[in-house]
C-alpha cells in the first residue's frame, strides 16, 4: 500500500471532519451557511495540497480547517464586454462583473451540505481540481484579494532563481552597437561557462485607484551573469541588467475561445539599463500594455510595447536598433503539470527583421521551498549587452517556489 497516499487520505479525512466540527461549534460559516461534507472536504484538501506556493497552500488549509469554502468574493472584476458595450452606446461607465456567476466557487455558498459533494465541486473546479483564486495569474497580481500583505510590502514578481551552471554556446566577446565602438574580450577574459541569477520583487503602491479594484505597482528586477569559474580574471561579473518599472493592473472578466478567460488588463513603464560606461553602456525605456489569460492550467500573458525617451541629444543612443532584435512585445506562458511541476517560457519576435528569442523553463519540486530549474535560451537579447548578438545557452539550478513568477 502506498504509505504517502494513506497518510494524505487520513489527513484529508481528519481535516474534513475538523471543518464540520468548526461549523457546528461556531454555528455559522464565513463563506457559506452550510457545513462541508467529508467527501467535499477531502476534495478540497487535495486541491489545497496541489498549490505550490507555501503561503498560499497554508492559507487554503486554514480556510478549510475553519469550515470555509475558499471564494473570490472580495474583488469584483470589470465586466469587459458590458463596459465596452455601454461605451459604444454613448454611455461610458465601468460595469462590474457578477462574481456570483456559475463559474465561481462562490455559488457553492447557496448549496446544502448534501450538495457539497466531490461531483458538485468538480463541476465548478474542472478536471484540474485547482481553486480559481489560487491560480498563478491571480496570485501574482492579487486579482481575487488573495493576500492581506497590504501596501509597500515586498511580493513576488518575476522568477527568483540561481543557476550555478550556465553554459553559453556563443559568448559575445565583441559587443558593439551602431553608435558604440566595439569592445574586444579574449577567451581568457570571457569564458562560456558562468553562473546566472535573478532577483525580482514588487510592491503594491495603491489600491482601487479608479474605483474599479485596479492596483498600482512598483517592481524591480535584476539579472546578473557572473564569471565565477574564471579564476584567472578574479571571477568578475560579466553584466548586470537593471529593470525598475511601474504598472497598473485591472481585474477583468471576459470569455475567450476554447473555454479561456481574460482575467487582467494592465499597462506600465520600464527602464532597462546595464549601468555601464561607454562603450558598453546600453539602456532603453518602454511603455507597455499587457493582458492575462487562462485556459485551465495554461496561463498566457502577452505584452505590446513601444520605446520612448531615446535621449536628449547630448549623448548618442546606446542601442538605436534594439527593437529590431527585441521586437514590439513578448508572450509569456506557464503550464502547470502534475505534482507541482511546471513548464514556462517567453517568446519574442520581430517579423520585420525576422529576429527574436525563445526561452523555455522547466521546474521540478525539490521540497523545502525550492525547486529544480532548467532554463534554455536561444536568440537575441540574453542580456542587454547581448541585445544584437545571437546565442544559445542552457542553465541548471534552483528557483524559489513562492517566487516563481509566470
Amino acid at each position: 500500500m502506498n504509505v504517502k497516499f494513506f497518510v494524505k487520505s487520513a489527513l484529508a479525512s481528519a481535516l474534513a471532519l475538523l471543518s464540520v466540527n468548526a461549523f457546528a461549534n461556531d454555528g455559522q460559516n464565513v463563506t457559506a451557511n452550510a457545513s462541508i461534507s467529508q467527501p467535499a472536504g477531502e476534495a478540497l484538501f487535495f486541491q489545497c495540497a496541489a498549490i505550490i506556493g507555501n503561503n498560499e497552500r497554508l492559507a487554503c488549509f486554514d480556510s478549510l480547517a475553519q469550515g470555509e469554502v475558499p471564494t473570490t468574493s472580495e474583488k469584483q472584476p470589470l465586466d469587459l464586454s458590458a463596459t465596452v458595450g455601454s461605451t459604444l452606446r454613448g454611455k461610458p461607465r465601468a460595469v462590474m462583473a457578477d462574481t456570483h456567476g456559475g463559474d465561481n466557487l462562490q455559488v457553492l455558498s447557496g448549496q446544502s451540505p448534501e450538495a457539497l459533494s466531490i461531483d458538485a465541486l468538480s463541476s465548478f473546479t474542472g478536471s484540474s481540481a485547482k481553486l480559481e483564486q489560487y491560480t498563478p495569474l491571480s496570485l501574482a497580481y492579487d486579482l481575487d484579494k488573495n493576500s492581506d500583505t497590504g501596501l509597500w510590502r515586498a511580493r513576488p514578481h518575476n522568477p527568483m532563481y540561481a543557476l550555478p551552471l550556465f553554459l553559453n554556446g556563443n559568448p559575445n566577446r565583441s559587443p558593439s552597437t551602431p553608435t558604440q565602438d566595439t569592445q574586444e574580450f579574449s577567451t581568457r577574459e570571457m569564458r562560456g561557462v558562468e553562473a546566472k541569477f535573478q532577483i525580482s520583487m514588487k510592491a503594491k503602491l495603491a489600491e482601487d485607484v479608479f474605483g474599479t479594484n485596479a492596483d498600482l505597482w512598483g517592481g524591480y528586477t535584476q539579472q546578473s551573469h557572473w564569471q565565477v569559474y574564471n579564476e584567472d580574471e578574479s571571477r568578475p561579473f560579466r553584466v548586470h541588467d537593471y529593470m525598475p518599472e511601474v504598472f497598473i493592473t485591472q481585474p477583468v472578466r471576459a470569455n475567450l475561445p476554447f473555454g479561456g478567460k481574460l482575467r487582467m488588463l494592465g499597462a506600465g513603464m520600464m527602464h532597462h539599463s546595464n549601468g555601464e560606461s561607454d562603450p558598453l553602456s546600453r539602456s532603453w525605456n518602454r511603455a507597455y500594455v499587457m493582458g492575462g489569460m487562462e485556459w485551465g492550467d495554461l496561463t498566457v500573458m502577452p505584452r505590446l510595447w513601444t520605446r520612448f525617451a531615446r535621449g536628449d541629444g547630448s549623448k548618442p543612443d546606446d542601442n538605436p536598433d534594439i527593437l529590431d532584435y527585441y521586437g514590439y512585445g513578448d508572450v509569456q506562458f506557464s503550464y502547470r503539470l502534475d505534482q507541482g511541476k511546471n513548464i514556462a517560457g517567453t517568446l519574442r519576435y520581430n517579423p520585420g527583421s525576422n529576429k527574436g528569442a525563445v526561452q523555455l523553463d522547466y521546474v521540478h519540486p525539490l521540497g523545502k521551498g525550492v525547486s529544480g530549474y532548467v532554463q534554455l535560451f536561444h536568440g537575441y537579447g540574453q542580456s542587454l549587452i547581448d541585445y544584437n548578438h545571437e546565442s544559445t545557452a542552457i542553465g541548471v539550478g534552483v528557483i524559489l517556489n513562492d517566487w516563481m513568477g509566470l
